[in-house]
């Protein structure tokens, strides 16, 4: 399964640090762009945008044909379970803004020490539909992560006999491998949530509250992005 999805991203995200070191340019001063345009015309890129997505959710699908159960709730190996889906989602706003808040002056301390590269969130242009692919992009990223390196990772460790802990740290290095691409900041920014999520769904066994939480910060920074670059050029490393 981690092969299939971010497992493999975590591959590619190690082999673009060491690409990234080697260069004679400081990290601090090279781009990592989030969503990219996929096509110089915009109805293609679009349908470009919507495939790319739905694509990548497709190991999700996958996940929970393997752990489906016949009995009700069907996903409660997954922690998926919508009886409390409004506690679900004011957890998730709380722990969107107790994580976001200190992940933006983790970024702002990684690029000052030049461990970061500078994370542009996206270059899509302005249509109809960049919010809502950008929105859509937060939802696959959230439930895409969440389900597979929380839920999903610690269901088929423990089936291998694994402790809560080694469980715990084992998912957050991989949600730090794959992000490793923009930086040694941004692993450590991640490994530090992923001890922080894992932990969170030993005590509950819920994983909609981090989809919640994953899915508002990602779509804070990638809607924000514009308004925010304009008005603080020199956060990007952009000209003012």
């Amino acid at each position: 399964m981690l092969g299939l999805s971010l497992g493999a991203s975590a591959v590619y995200s190690v082999l673009s640090i060491i690409n990234r070191v080697t260069r004679d340019v400081a990290l601090s001063q090279q781009t990592a762009t989030l969503n990219t345009s996929l096509s110089d015309r915009p109805v293609f890129d679009l349908i470009y945008q919507v495939l790319a997505i739905v694509v990548d959710l497709v190991p999700v699908a996958l996940v929970a044909f393997l752990l489906w159960r016949e009995q009700r709730p069907h996903l409660a190996r997954l922690g998926v379970d919508f009886s409390r889906a409004g506690r679900d989602t004011l957890g998730g706003v709380g722990l969107a803004l107790a994580i976001g808040v200190p992940g933006i002056a983790l970024y702002l301390v990684g690029k000052a020490l030049d461990l970061t590269v500078t994370v542009v969130p996206t270059d899509l242009g302005q249509h109809w539909w960049t919010v809502p692919v950008l929105l859509l992009s937060a939802v696959r990223a959230g439930v895409t992560e969440e389900v597979i390196v929380v839920a999903y990772l610690f269901a088929r460790l423990r089936d291998l006999g694994w402790r809560t802990w080694p469980v715990i740290v084992t998912a957050a290095l991989l949600r730090g491998s794959y992000h490793l691409y923009q930086g040694f900041g941004a692993f450590v920014g991640n490994v530090m949530m992923g001890l922080a999520f894992g932990w969170l769904y030993h005590r509950t066994g819920r994983v909609l509250p981090l989809v919640v939480a994953h899915v508002l910060m990602d779509a804070a920074v990638f809607v924000g992005y514009p308004w925010a670059a304009a008005t603080f050029p020199a956060f990007f490393g952009l000209p003012g």
